[in-house]
């Protein structure tokens, strides 16, 4: 098996320093989680932003001083932009921070509902997203949270709008997505293109079952307060660091090593 690239998503859109006080808002706050989880073995930092207050935003200005502040801080990290955004940005709102060339960005393939708002991604759109990460040279991870959306991505590599091998993100446990077991993860590796690397980001109490599936079947881990607050049931998690450390050790058990961000640079042909 490769190596296992660990991937921290360090703060999203929705959740609250209410619901746990380590997730990060300001830029101090976000190049240090971002340091200390680089620092316990992740190679890729997924990086929404946040204002202050902890509204969330895609403000290219407030991307590039909060990139600036992590690159600093873990240089060879790889920094992967999210244009999920918050439901019910505009496509070129959730696109603006690809315009600073980070090395990743988030393509999300599909519709999806989130609890009782809708989170749009039209095919159209996708088409729009696709070609600016093209433009950039930005390396898309294909984010899908049903079945549907690997044929979404089948699509745009076929009127070459992407670029094999594609790399995809399972986002697994979101009610009316794809659930988070063994069975759906399988199904979904099955469905990918030839080639296609894939990591898995298991939500909430889901975290921990699926980055271990992901261990054992030759996979990629995501972990952080963004997917999940918790560290076990009723325990809050005391960093993203804390969430990083925990599959690290896990993986050295199992007998998979870490990659470092030069080597999951290979494994993902980014160039």
């Amino acid at each position: 098996m490769e190596k296992l690239i660990i991937t921290c998503a360090l703060t999203g859109a929705e959740v609250t320093k209410e619901q746990n006080p380590a997730v990060p808002y300001t830029v101090e706050e976000m190049a240090q989680s971002a340091y200390e989880a680089y620092k316990a073995g992740a190679s890729i930092l997924h990086i929404h932003v946040r204002e202050d207050d902890g509204t969330p935003t895609q403000s290219k200005e407030r991307f590039k001083v909060i990139l600036d502040a992590i690159r600093e801080k873990c240089p060879d990290a790889i920094l992967q932009v999210t244009t999920g955004g918050a439901v019910g940005m505009s496509d070129d709102e959730r696109l603006a921070p690809v315009e600073l060339r980070p090395e990743m960005a988030t393509l999300d393939a599909g519709t999806i509902n989130f609890g009782d708002e809708v989170f749009v991604n039209s095919f159209p759109s996708l088409i729009n997203f696709a070609k600016k990460m093209k433009e950039f040279n930005v390396k898309p991870e294909i984010e899908v949270f049903d079945r549907g959306m690997v044929e979404n991505a089948k699509r745009l590599l076929k009127m070459g709008l992407l670029e094999a091998p594609l790399h995809f993100d399972f986002v697994l446990g979101v009610p009316s997505g794809m659930p988070a077991d063994i069975d759906s993860l399988t199904y979904m590796v099955r469905s990918l293109p030839e080639g296609s690397t894939w990591t898995v980001a298991g939500i909430g109490r889901y975290q921990l079952p699926m980055a271990v599936y992901a261990i054992l079947l030759g996979g990629h881990v995501r972990v952080g307060l963004e997917d999940n607050i918790y560290y076990n049931k009723g325990e809050l998690a005391k960093s993203n660091a804390q969430l990083v450390e925990r599959v690290v050790r896990i993986a050295k058990e199992l007998g998979r090593e870490i990659a470092t961000p030069q080597e999951a640079r290979r494994i993902l042909n980014i160039k």
